[in-house]
């Protein structure tokens, strides 16, 4: 056995024996020790399932997706050179949603750096600060000790990545400097005799080489240590994507009769405090006014809107800043966008919830809630026209209890916080970490693939037509690849749709051409190159039907960015008006 096929070999076994169920690799030379390695492991049972995609980009999203859906680290593997670059991308979204992803790249040994050698580029700490832990691992080497060394590394880079070792799950990079032989079988002149100088077993049975029996980030959440809060009436609860615990969340606001403002990828958009339509009450300089907070308790990412923003910056009924806890994702992590945190907990709890008075504040909001929804839904079905609002609202209401739902960063996902009803029994994802619009196509096939393989129903994901024709690649799968049941619904507005509701739009000279960037592509028609089928939605009425079939396939639906922005308009007025006719609260 040749040192490069016994690290690999090593390595990929300590990682299953840790709790390794995904792998992706893209093609390459240098990295084939690896490859044939996690090929030889996956073909052996159904503990280890492997990915292979020809663009590591794509690689690298399937492999952020998978992970985020199964919460469990999920290894991408690339050659060297550039092909790591490509990866960058999706590391910076792992770090920034606290997404596990073991990265794994290949590299030329010591002695061919900086000398122009082919492929060759400094791979060292390439992801920066983005990553949990770098490690060199260093030249394999046929001499005792490498096998406690190469397990106990795999290990820590899974405790790393999963947050066992202490702080938030995220991504984790180890470069490996591979000689040549590079694959099984090869003789490697420098181990005489081609014998092994130790074994290289793991421990008995399935058992990692080294186990992590707390999380460590975790012990407040574990010992039951959480902050306390004073009860008040005039109390919010503001969960973003990424807010950990939804339930609890939830549990909070129904136990302190506080209204839940709820993102939609946040997991708390349920039950009888979520409201649907707060973003056009935090619109309304009215009503946020005039339900200003004495208390916040924010959680995950939040940051869909300019007037979820501003409430969170808005002072209390008596003229100071509100108290603001903000739920931490891990030692040293947490997400204060508009700089008003006065707390950072691992939890909270209430007291004094025995004198409550009468709820007046939940019911106004409650009120407000009702109108503004009955508004929206107005504006929405006084004709038969397919729009994108409607879409979003029609397409989380259509998906059956158990289903998975992508939304992309941009319009997508806004679209649907603000139309979107309260429901359990979907879940819905969405890269809001670094909110880019990279790999998205490949990010809602390894959702979905997770997701089904935990035994989830089945999957749809919302994109942009930008969004789509930037991961095209990820729909080119070869014949072996693994598909799930996933409808990509794909809003075709020609262009950059949310810059028609930006200031950007009244610059009409410019706006076109480096806004509006219309393509004119033919998306059914990369879908057929692709060995996808797709269809064009007719009408509102068409999109259950549309959404039914087997594997991946591709919803067309076409509309227009001026009239998109225009509706979106209309709907803001009639909330508002809506709203304004239930005054202050009660």
């Amino acid at each position: 056995m040749n040192p490069a096929t016994a690290f690999a070999s090593t390595v990929v076994d300590e990682l299953v024996r840790c709790g390794l169920a995904e792998a992706v690799i893209a093609p390459g030379s240098r990295s084939a020790p690896l490859a044939m390695a996690l090929w030889q492991r996956a073909a052996g049972g159904p503990a280890l399932r492997l990915h292979v995609r020809i663009d590591e980009r794509s690689a690298g999203f399937l492999a952020l997706g998978l992970a985020k859906a199964s919460q469990r680290p999920v290894a991408v593997v690339c050659t060297s050179g550039t092909a790591a670059a490509h990866l960058h991308a999706a590391v910076i979204e792992a770090d920034e949603a606290g997404v596990p992803l073991l990265v794994l790249t290949a590299d030329r040994p010591p002695e061919l750096r900086g000398t122009g050698a082919n492929q060759t580029i400094d791979q060292l700490k390439l992801y920066g600060g983005a990553v949990r832990w770098f490690c060199e691992a260093g030249v394999p080497e046929a001499r005792p000790g490498m096998n406690a060394y190469w397990r106990s590394l795999a290990c820590r880079a899974w405790a790393a990545a999963s947050g066992q070792a202490g702080g938030s799950p995220g991504p984790v990079h180890l470069n490996a400097a591979l000689r040549e032989p590079l694959v099984p079988g090869t003789p490697d002149p420098a181990v005489p005799g081609q014998e092994w100088p130790e074994p290289l077993a793991g421990r008995p049975g399935t058992a990692p080489w080294t186990g992590y029996a707390a999380i460590a980030g975790a012990a407040p959440r574990q010992t039951g240590m959480a902050l306390e809060l004073p009860w008040t009436e005039r109390g919010v609860v503001v969960c973003g994507d990424g807010c950990g615990d939804p339930a609890a969340l939830a549990v909070l606001a129904e136990e302190a009769g506080w209204p839940l403002l709820a993102e939609p990828s946040s997991g708390a958009r349920s039950g009888p405090n979520a409201l649907a339509a707060y973003q056009y009450l935090l619109d309304s300089p009215e009503f946020a006014a005039a339900h200003r907070p004495d208390v916040i308790v924010s959680a995950g990412r939040p940051g869909l809107s300019r007037g979820q923003l501003a409430y969170l910056k808005s002072p209390s009924p008596a003229g100071s800043a509100p108290r603001h806890v903000v739920i931490d994702q891990g030692p040293g992590r947490w997400a204060d966008p508009a700089r008003t945190a006065t707390d950072v907990a691992a939890a909270v709890c209430l007291v004094g919830m025995g004198r409550r008075p009468d709820p007046g504040w939940l019911a106004s909001w409650r009120a407000a809630d009702g109108a503004a929804r009955a508004a929206a839904a107005a504006v929405l079905d006084a004709d038969d026209a397919i729009s994108e609002p409607r879409l979003a609202r029609d397409l989380a209401a259509a998906l059956p209890d158990g289903a998975l739902l992508w939304a992309a960063s941009s319009l997508p996902i806004r679209d649907l916080d603000r139309q979107m009803a309260p429901r359990a029994g979907i879940r819905v994802l969405a890269s809001r970490g670094a909110s880019g619009i990279d790999g998205l196509v490949s990010s809602a096939i390894g959702a979905a693939l997770a997701h089904q393989r935990a035994g989830g129903g089945p999957a749809a994901a919302l994109l942009g037509d930008l969004a789509f024709l930037h991961d095209a690649p990820g729909l080119f799968l070869a014949a072996a690849e693994p598909r799930p049941d996933l409808a990509i619904v794909v809003v075709n507005n020609d262009g950059g749709g949310i810059f028609s509701t930006l200031e950007q739009a009244a610059y009409r000279e410019p706006f076109e051409r480096v806004f509006g960037t219309p393509h004119g592509a033919a998306l059914g028609s990369l879908a057929a190159a692709a060995g996808v089928p797709a269809t064009v939605l007719a009408g509102p009425g068409d999109l259950p039907a549309a959404l039914r079939g087997q594997g991946i396939r591709v919803v067309e639906v076409r509309t227009g960015r001026v009239g998109g922005a225009a509706l979106r308009e209309r709907i803001r007025a009639a909330c508002t008006s809506a709203i304004a006719a239930h005054g202050r609260p009660g």
